[in-house]
């Protein structure tokens, strides 16, 4: 006889003192410290907001096609008297499609010279005339807010840059760098679910810093389950992942081989933490998606349940939608989310936050919900989520948003596309069409670029997606 488990109670006050515990073995009060004249807090005195997307602090994504457009998306976040920063120019006809028919107001774009990778923007920032106009702003203003993809040190030294600089005050709407590695690194992460939600929240999962003991996790856990992975603790995307069918790690050596393979591309550092990792069997990778505002300023607010699109045995993220799991489901996920997010609060953490699980055994039944990580930034699920939320009145229809890859339009201009899509180019005053365009720096050299299709269901927004655009584009 098959017992349906016993399914969680909301308890933030638990959570709370978890994540409390955790600070105080970490020390983060002390960590906390250098970064508190420019921390965020809700009723600061309204300032111009800096959008920054800067990726520059997750390995790997180089790997990704065009990644170095995706800082554009900050454009999505501002509005009238912001600013906006990249390193690359956007594309032509963005801008009048942002503000003209998605009614996004008219931030100021400021293009700045490289100060080192081009996806470094936050280090851009610092340096030439792009920093003599922040501080020019910042003085008129008498303050700035700036709210970034991550809270990482780029970010925050910059905030201090500009304060120098200026004599005004700088907030950053982000987590603190010790809080936001917290979130981010799956080991700290792993720890942290474990304390709120217990060990049965996570995967099956070991963790070592030298490549021996990687192996010897990485072969107890192929005597356990059919599929093992490896993970590097700060990747994004799937691009640290690695994945092993367990009858392929029958030996020691077979295990020392694949290890040595991992480390090498991976280009581990000596003494940083792996996990290995059971890789269950199931489609099902749903995320949650949180605001959290400072701590005791309102709880964590759930503000979404999506269902992740992955490719490939790795499961490579490539878009979402929001969630058609059961209501039970969804419930479990929200309540797990909301825990593990006030602990986060409880940490200092600020602002968007997402978590990615995977959901076994019958949706419909008896199933189980664990944690796999968390995206303590902005991302690909809640970027469409907010767009929407800030377009449209009401609630958010359904929608599939994901990234689309069509050779053919290699070369292509923002005006082509919109041209060929018509009537069913969404527009904000009406609030009629089908399909919202962004992410459109890839588009050129890639024929790459990210659509919402909003649908009158799930399958019409499928169709949209799969089937309308691609034969509107003539692709």
């Amino acid at each position: 006889m098959t017992v349906t488990p016993e399914r969680r109670v909301l308890d933030l006050d638990r959570a709370r003192l978890a994540g409390r515990a955790l600070g105080s073995d970490i020390g983060i009060a002390s960590r906390l410290e250098p970064y508190e004249a420019h921390r965020w807090h809700v009723g600061d005195t309204p300032h111009p907001t800096l959008q920054l997307d800067d990726v520059s602090a997750i390995p790997f994504l180089a790997d990704i096609a065009g990644v170095e457009e995706y800082q554009h998306r900050g454009r999505l976040r501002a509005g009238d008297h912001d600013v906006y920063v990249t390193v690359t120019p956007a594309v032509g006809g963005y801008e009048s499609y942002c503000h003209d028919t998605l009614r996004m107001g008219a931030p100021e774009h400021l293009v700045a010279e490289p100060v080192g990778p081009a996806i470094a923007v936050a280090r851009a920032c610092t340096k030439g005339r792009t920093h003599a106009q922040l501080v020019e702003t910042v003085r008129a203003a008498g303050g700035l807010t700036i709210h970034p993809y991550m809270g990482i040190e780029d970010v925050w030294e910059l905030a201090t840059v500009l304060s120098v600089d200026s004599h005004c005050p700088i907030r950053v709407l982000a987590p603190p760098p010790p809080v936001t590695w917290i979130a981010n690194d799956k080991a700290l992460f792993d720890e942290l679910v474990a304390r709120v939600l217990g060990r049965e929240a996570l995967v099956d999962t070991r963790i070592a810093r030298d490549a021996e003991r990687i192996g010897h996790n990485l072969l107890a856990l192929s005597k356990r389950h059919e599929r093992v992975g490896l993970k590097r603790t700060r990747c994004a995307s799937a691009m640290g992942n690695a994945v092993f069918a367990s009858r392929d790690l029958g030996s020691q050596r077979d295990v020392k081989k694949a290890v040595v393979e991992f480390l090498r591309r991976t280009e581990w550092p000596e003494g940083e933490d792996v996990l290995a990792v059971a890789w269950l069997d199931t489609d099902l990778s749903p995320s949650t998606q949180l605001w959290i505002p400072p701590l005791g300023l309102g709880e964590p607010r759930l503000d979404g349940v999506y269902e992740q699109i992955l490719e490939g045995e790795e499961k490579v993220f490539v878009g979402s939608r929001p969630s058609t799991l059961p209501e039970a489901v969804n419930q479990e996920l929200g309540t797990a989310a909301l825990m593990v997010g006030a602990a986060l609060q409880e940490l200092g953490y600020v602002g968007r936050c997402s978590f990615d699980h995977l959901v076994t055994g019958d949706p419909h039944g008896d199933f189980e919900i664990v944690f796999t990580e968390c995206n303590g930034r902005w991302g690909g699920t809640s970027t469409p989520m907010s767009l929407l939320d800030r377009l449209l009145h009401g609630p958010r229809p359904a929608y599939q948003a994901q990234d689309v890859v069509y050779p053919e339009l290699i070369g292509a201009r923002l005006p082509d596309l919109l041209e060929l899509l018509g009537d069913l180019v969404f527009r904000t005053e009406t609030g009629q069409g089908r399909f919202i365009l962004y992410n459109l720096g890839p588009l050129d050299g890639h024929g790459k670029f990210d659509v919402i299709s909003i649908g009158a269901d799930p399958e019409d927004a499928e169709q949209g997606m799969l089937e309308i655009l691609p034969e509107r584009l003539g692709v």
